[in-house]
């Protein structure tokens, strides 16, 4: 009895710990509430917009998610912003008379997918509006190859300790071939096409010649766009920069300034001194009227009114099922399109892909639901940084496909990976036993390794899948399907040569794809474009709104030990999102990290 009293007040007391707890929470939800709705940014007059790079730039953040927006209201995790939302907040700067100029600082911070070189081209190109129309300046302590190709486009100033990277782009892959059979881990594999590499890492121990191939013809292809761009801006030339990187790769800052990289090198005083004069300040002037690029975001009008453009975002790899953050769910991807499709007042329609694909059912799952919204409305193609294998599956049948020249596409092909845990069992002293009515009821089993039998179907499914990806690209693109063949493979491409083989039809980014969806529906400028086929919620307004008073947060660099731990985990993600119902998967090669 004693006991039971313990344990009843304790239970009690628990419980109101907790209610005292859940008030004091809702108390300051409530108030931060109240404060974000009273605490709107204005623009001042002769503002510096503070483009501040240390964050991650994704397509799309998923704020319905519960989970995500909760992380981001608390602060937790790294700082994001959309690319649309970047892209507009330019877009308006530029015509915005408030607006003095556009200052750039920090870091950029690649995660997943987000800020890769197709979606940095597209804000390139909107800093480059900018700056045809006002000053645009870049200041920091050092620039990386990606914070540089943004700084470049206008006046680009280092730290005296500062440096430049302009090094060139490498890829390099992990391997875990050795390690698997020295811990007892066998892997058989089944796949069509000899580019196709995405197993490689599990097999192997170095990269195959046909691998090597193309990634280092899609390295060029991205790094020939960077040489181009960046000489146009800083009148130089690509060989030039080639040298540069051939023979310094880093450069200090009075290296930098001799090759004409930045216009000086000076200390942070001076280019506050420098700000303050651009907004009509006195240089002694403790302050310069300013605003960040998060809260000028909140001043952009809303369209409230006219027929809608929805854009649906494919970002993640492609899995079975309805998937979580960061993932791609057949059938969660599949009921938005539908919604889409069904929405009367959605006039045309936006697949923005930023995949390397996955399971092969769910990308077909996907891709029936597109064949079905094209059919009653324009669906435009828009891929981002990533739009290849099961990526490319879902885009092929759009009306028309819009690439970036950095995009990553194609890799059409097919492949099954099949580990099994036999070996490594036993030698722990664990063994398995079957009872099986028919010889093929057990065949996707991690207990022991196929049968010849078992492998032999396996095969035939994965064959049979990439004649129907063949097939379906055939007739989507109006290209033979031998001709098809002939540039599938498994192979990656850049944009540029997807363009050339007639993969994708326009090179332009989002914005272009979804002027290009309105005129198809012929709407006019009347228009205003909305996410998937809801506009904002509640939620989702209320955890912007606090976000916008949450201090940017600094993030490091990655050390080469945490980039080290990065590409492992990327393996263990990939290996987790593996749920195929029949384990066939079209996915580009994995790891293929440009740095």
């Amino acid at each position: 009895m004693k006991e039971f009293f313990k344990t009843f007040f304790a239970v009690v007391l628990g419980l109101a710990v907790f209610s005292v707890a859940a008030c004091f929470i809702g108390f300051a939800f409530l108030a931060a509430l109240g404060s974000a709705s009273s605490n709107k940014p204005e623009v001042p007059q002769k503002a510096v917009l503070v483009f501040d790079l240390g964050a991650n730039i994704p397509d799309h953040v998923d704020e319905s998610d519960p989970q995500v927006a909760l992380q981001k209201a608390l602060g937790k995790g790294p700082r994001e912003l959309e690319l649309d939302g970047v892209l507009n907040a330019l877009d308006q700067a530029a015509s915005d008379d408030r607006i003095a100029a556009v200052y750039l600082t920090g870091n950029l911070q690649p995660q997943g997918y987000g800020s890769g070189f197709a979606a940095l081209q597209e804000i390139r190109a909107a800093l480059q509006r900018v700056a045809a129309k006002k000053p645009v300046l870049a200041y920091d302590m050092s620039f990386a190859k990606r914070d540089y190709y943004l700084a470049s486009v206008g006046k680009v100033y280092l730290n005296p300790f500062g440096e430049v990277e302009v090094n060139g782009l490498a890829s390099e892959p992990m391997f875990y071939g050795d390690a698997f059979q020295k811990y007892g881990v066998q892997v058989q594999v089944t796949r069509v096409g000899k580019f196709k590499s995405a197993v490689e890492p599990f097999i192997l121990d170095k990269m195959s010649p046909e691998n090597r191939e193309q990634v280092q013809s899609l390295l060029d292809d991205v790094w020939g766009v960077w040489k181009q761009d960046v000489a146009a801006s800083r009148h130089t030339t690509t060989d030039e920069l080639q040298a540069l990187a051939d023979t310094k790769g880093i450069l200090p800052g009075d290296e930098a300034q001799a090759a004409g990289l930045v216009d000086g090198v000076r200390p942070y005083d001076e280019m506050l001194a420098e700000l303050k004069q651009l907004s009509g300040k006195d240089a002694k002037a403790k302050a310069f009227p300013q605003i960040s690029l998060d809260a000028y975001l909140d001043t952009l009008p809303e369209r409230t009114s006219g027929a809608k453009v929805a854009v649906v975002y494919a970002e993640g790899e492609i899995v079975d099922g309805n998937g979580g953050p960061g993932q791609i769910g057949g059938d969660s991807l599949a009921r938005e399109l539908r919604r889409v499709r069904q929405d009367e007042s959605i006039k045309a329609v936006v697949l923005r892909v930023n995949s390397p694909g996955g399971s092969a059912a769910a990308s077909d799952l996907i891709q029936r639901e597109v064949i079905l919204t094209r059919q009653a409305k324009p669906l435009i193609v828009s891929m981002g940084t990533v739009a290849a294998s099961g990526g490319y599956w879902i885009s092929t049948y759009g009306d028309h496909i819009f690439a970036e020249p950095g995009t990553i596409t194609g890799s059409i092909g097919v492949f099954g990976l099949l580990p099994n845990l036999q070996k490594l069992a036993n030698d722990h002293g664990i063994t398995f036993d079957e009872v099986t009515t028919a010889k093929m009821a057990n065949p996707m089993t991690l207990s022991r390794p196929k049968t010849p039998e078992e492998l032999a179907r396996i095969q035939g499914l994965v064959d049979r899948i990439y004649d129907q990806f063949l097939t379906k690209v055939s007739e989507s693109r109006g290209i033979p399907k031998a001709g098809v063949n002939d540039i599938a493979q498994g192979r990656v491409w850049s944009g540029q040569r997807a363009l050339q083989l007639h993969l994708v039809d326009e090179i332009g980014g989002l914005q272009d794809a979804i002027r290009y969806a309105a005129k198809q529906a012929k709407l006019g400028s009347g228009y205003r474009v909305i996410t998937g086929g809801t506009e904002k919620s509640p939620w989702q307004k209320l955890i912007e709104s606090l976000d916008e008073n949450a201090r940017p947060r600094p993030v490091a660099n990655a050390g080469p030990m945490q980039q080290l731990l990065g590409q492992a985990k990327q393996s263990y993600d990939l290996l987790s999102s593996l749920n195929d119902p029949q384990g066939v998967y079209a996915r580009m090669p994995m790891d293929l990290v440009m740095k």
